[in-house]
C-alpha cells in the first residue's frame, strides 16, 4: 500500500470519528432539551396546584414525583442512544 492510499484512509478514519462525535453531541443536547422543558413545566404546574389547593400536597407532590421519573427516564434514554452513536 502507497503512503498516499495510508494518508487517504487515516483521513477518511479521523473524519468518520469527528462525525460520531457532532452526532453524539447533538443527540445528547437535544434529548436533554426535552426533558428539562418538560420537568419544568411539570414542577411549575404542581407548585400552581399546590398553590391554590394546599390541602392536596401530598397527592400532588407524589404525582409529580412519579412524572419526573418518566420524563428523567427519556433523557436517560437520549443519553444512551448518544453513546451508541458514539462506541458503535
Amino acid at each position: 500500500m502507497t503512503p498516499e492510499m495510508e494518508f487517504a484512509m487515516q483521513a477518511s478514519q479521523m473524519s468518520a470519528d469527528s462525525i460520531k462525535a457532532i452526532a453524539m453531541a447533538i443527540a445528547a443536547g437535544l434529548g436533554v432539551l426535552g426533558p428539562g422543558i418538560g420537568i419544568g413545566m411539570l414542577v411549575s404546574k404542581a407548585l400552581e396546584g399546590i398553590a391554590r389547593n394546599p390541602e392536596a400536597a401530598g397527592k400532588i407532590q407524589s404525582s409529580m414525583i412519579l412524572g419526573i421519573a418518566f420524563v428523567e427516564a427519556l433523557g436517560i434514554f437520549a443519553l444512551v442512544v448518544a453513546f451508541v452513536i458514539k462506541f458503535a
